[in-house]
């Protein structure tokens, strides 16, 4: 059996969930990203079981396995009707798990991800991508920690209405860091991934307690600006939060391409790996695969790859790195936040 998993971040639960959403939300939504090489819709494309993701039931196989499912929440979704899109997205999420509960637990807080992995079931945590509707109504942060959402972001690539990506340089709103504090007192961690720089300094300026990079690389490494800097990850370091290695090719080499991803090397994405241990990241590497959400290599094409990735990495960088990148230290520092 592989060793067990947590992966920070993927975005299987918009592509499972896409075709439960309202019709208003669906059209807004658009089908760029819900039907990966296949617009017929398949039959069971819905289920986590078996579907044409790179992330199902079929796939992850006898692996014992934590999953954050992020709602992505597209910057085409107006704050207004943001939190129906969130909330329908994990509705059928959780309804997957429930229906598949022989091999699936709904996490609701860190303490039953252990017993999860211990069991050999799949833990689906739920997190979100880019919660806008956090601007309108900060309320929700309690209520769906409450529900389970471990961790969100407040951000995905344009500018918001409480921080902004990588197409803008605007920094955080008044509503952002309201957001960001309201998050902290409720126990839901923040994810920084998206996060512009200038908006990345800002929450080191205000937030007191640390925070996950839960799908991003190194920019020494490769030089795109959703990669993290020196800088910021050795913040993340010293806060004492985790990054997790994003299989994405565009962010693992500067010569990758949508044509070229899938030949993206073993070697190359070891090179992040590499950087951030001589950063003193040991305790702070993790797995953010991304999976369902970017162009990966063919070595990491899905969950079914996750058995050999883990040898390879062994071979690599020893045993003990392997195990702390793949699960101990996700596991770890969602257990003490």
């Amino acid at each position: 059996m592989a060793y067990p998993v947590f992966d920070l971040h993927c975005d299987t639960a918009d592509r499972i969930g896409w075709a439960t959403l309202d019709l208003d939300l669906r059209f807004t939504a658009g089908t760029d990203g819900y039907f990966p090489g296949d617009e017929t819709h398949p039959q069971d494309f819905d289920l986590i079981e078996g579907n044409a993701c790179a992330i199902s039931l079929a796939k992850i196989g006898n692996t014992p396995w934590a999953q954050c499912f992020a709602t992505f929440v597209p910057d085409e979704i107006p704050t207004a009707h943001a939190a129906r899109f969130q909330a329908q997205i994990m509705a059928h999420m959780s309804g997957q798990a429930m229906l598949n509960h022989d091999r699936m637990v709904n996490v609701r807080s860190a303490a039953d991800i252990r017993p999860a992995l211990k069991d050999g079931k799949v833990a689906c945590i739920h997190t979100i991508e880019n919660a806008t509707f956090f601007a309108e109504d900060p309320a929700l942060i309690e209520v769906l920690k409450s529900l389970g959402v471990l961790m969100s972001s407040l951000s995905w690539n344009a500018q918001g209405p409480l921080a902004s990506g990588h197409d803008t340089h605007a920094g955080l709103t008044g509503a952002g860091i309201e957001a960001l504090t309201q998050m902290e007192h409720a126990g839901m961690v923040l994810d920084v991934s998206h996060l512009n720089d200038e908006c990345f300094d800002e929450v080191v300026a205000h937030a007191t307690r640390p925070f996950v990079a839960s799908h991003s690389n190194s920019r020494a490494v490769c030089g795109v600006k959703r990669n993290l800097t020196d800088d910021q990850f050795r913040t993340i370091r010293d806060m004492g939060g985790i990054v997790g290695l994003n299989y994405c090719s565009e962010f693992l080499s500067n010569d990758a391409t949508d044509k070229t991803a899938a030949d993206v090397t073993f070697d190359q994405l070891a090179a992040h790996i590499e950087h951030w241990l001589d950063l003193g990241g040991e305790d702070v590497i993790a797995l953010g695969g991304d999976w369902d959400g970017a162009t990966v290599p063919a070595f990491l094409s899905d969950a079914s790859k996750m058995p050999e990735f883990q040898n390879m990495l062994s071979k690599h960088f020893g045993k003990t790195v392997m195990q702390k990148l793949c699960s101990d230290n996700a596991l770890a520092f969602f257990e003490r936040y």
